[in-house]
C-alpha cells in the first residue's frame, strides 16, 4: 500500500505540473458547460423570428397574426407591402418568411359561405433550417385553430405535455452529466496513452523493473489519482452549473461510483492502447482514433435518439455510453435500476478491460 501511495504522489505531483492535465481537468468541462449552457440553457425562453408581409391589412389578416404571435414561439416582423418579398428575403438572408395575400379575408369569408376551396398564406424559407420546421408547426396550429373557430367546431384530439424527470429539468440538467462522463474519458484514457508512451521512449519501465512496485500497483496508484482528480472535477463542474445555470442535479454515493467505475475502465483501456504505441506521436493519435468518435457518438453532446440507427447501435457497443447514461441515471433522473445496470456494465468491461491490459503490458519495455 505504501508503494501505492508513494507512486500516487509522484504521479500527481508530475500531472498537477502539466497544464493540459489542468486544462481538460477543470477548464476544459468548465468551457463546455458555460458555452452549451449559454446556447441551450434558456430554450423555450427564446422565440423564432418570423417576417411577415401583410398584403390584406384586413381584420381578419390581424386575427391571424394575432393568433401567431400569442403563441410565443414566434416573434411577428413586418415587412413592407411596398416591397417584392423575395427580393426582399434574398437581399437580407432571411430563413423564413410569411406572406398574407391579397383578399385573404374576402377569400376565407367566400370558403365559409360558399364551401369553396381553403385559403392559403405562403411560406417562403429554406427547408433544411430548423426554423423553417419550428415555423410550419406553428402556423399549421394555429390555422388549425383559426378554421375550428371560423367554422364553429371545436378540437377533439388535444395535446397534454408530460414532462420526464421533473418540470425543473432544462437541457443543461442533461448535458452536465455527460460533459461529466466525457471529462473521465478524455483523462483517464487519453493521459494514461500518452503515459504509457513517454515511460516507454524513456525507458521508465525498465527501471521500474528493478525496483519492488508491480505492475498492478502501478495501475491502481493512476486509478486511485485519476479518481481522486475527476471527483474533485465533478464538484467544480456541477458548482458551475449550479451558479451559472441553477442545474438540478444530485451528488450521491452512486454517482460517486460511476466516477471510479468510469476511471477503472478508461484508465484501463489507456494503459491497453498505450502498448501499441513507442512515442507520444503514435500515443495522441491512437487515443484520438479512439476517443473523439466514442465522444461525439455515445450522447456526450447529442441524444442517442437524434441519431440515424447505425449510429444508435455502434454507440451501445461503446462503453462511454453506458457511463453517461449512467450519470444521468443518477445525477438526473433518479433511477436506481437503470443505473445499477450501467453500473455493472462499466465495471465488468473495466475489469475485462484491466485483465487484457495487464497482460499485454510489458514491464520492461519495447
Amino acid at each position: 500500500m505504501n508503494r501505492i501511495l508513494a507512486d500516487v504522489v509522484a504521479f500527481g505531483k508530475q500531472y498537477i505540473r502539466s497544464k493540459v492535465g489542468a486544462f481538460f481537468t477543470f477548464v476544459f468541462p468548465i468551457l463546455l458547460i458555460l458555452l452549451f449552457g449559454s446556447i441551450f440553457g434558456q430554450t423555450g425562453s427564446s422565440s423564432v423570428p418570423l417576417p411577415v408581409q401583410d398584403l390584406d391589412n384586413t381584420a381578419m389578416s390581424e386575427r391571424f397574426l394575432s393568433a401567431l404571435n400569442n403563441t410565443t414561439f414566434v416573434t411577428i416582423s413586418m415587412i413592407p407591402s411596398t416591397v417584392d418579398i423575395a427580393e426582399h428575403i434574398g437581399a437580407n438572408s432571411l430563413a423564413v418568411a410569411l406572406l398574407i395575400p391579397s383578399g385573404f379575408e374576402r377569400d376565407v369569408i367566400d370558403a365559409l359561405t360558399t364551401g369553396s376551396s381553403a385559403v392559403n398564406v405562403t411560406l417562403y424559407g429554406d427547408s433544411s433550417r430548423s426554423t423553417f420546421g419550428v415555423v410550419v408547426g406553428v402556423l399549421q396550429a394555429v390555422s388549425d385553430q383559426m378554421s375550428f373557430a371560423l367554422a364553429g367546431a371545436r378540437p377533439v384530439v388535444g395535446i397534454e405535455i408530460a414532462p420526464v424527470g421533473s418540470p425543473a429539468f432544462r437541457y443543461i440538467d442533461y448535458f452536465l452529466p455527460g460533459i461529466v462522463g466525457m471529462t473521465v474519458m478524455i483523462n483517464a484514457m487519453f493521459w494514461m496513452t500518452a503515459t504509457c508512451a513517454e515511460y516507454r521512449s524513456r525507458r521508465y519501465f525498465k527501471l521500474l523493473a528493478t525496483t519492488t512496485l508491480r505492475k498492478s500497483e502501478w495501475l491502481t496508484s493512476k486509478i486511485l489519482w485519476f479518481t481522486l482528480i475527476l471527483t474533485a472535477s465533478l464538484f467544480v463542474s456541477v458548482a458551475v452549473g449550479i451558479a451559472a445555470f441553477n442545474v438540478q442535479l444530485r451528488i450521491d454515493v452512486l454517482a460517486l461510483a460511476f466516477i471510479l467505475a468510469g476511471t477503472f475502465l478508461f484508465t484501463s483501456l489507456g494503459m491497453l492502447l498505450g502498448t501499441f504505441v513507442k512515442d507520444a506521436e503514435a500515443a495522441s493519435a491512437l487515443a484520438n482514433a479512439v476517443g473523439f468518435p466514442m465522444m461525439f457518438i455515445s450522447g456526450s453532446f447529442f441524444p442517442l435518439e437524434s441519431m440515424p440507427a447505425f449510429l444508435q447501435t455502434a454507440a451501445r457497443a461503446l462503453p462511454l455510453t453506458y457511463l453517461n447514461n449512467g450519470l444521468r441515471d443518477a445525477m438526473v433522473f433518479g433511477n436506481l435500476d437503470s443505473a445499477l445496470t450501467n453500473l455493472a456494465v462499466v465495471a465488468v468491461a473495466g475489469a475485462v478491460v484491466f485483465a487484457i491490459a495487464s497482460r499485454a503490458m510489458s514491464w520492461k519495455g519495447r
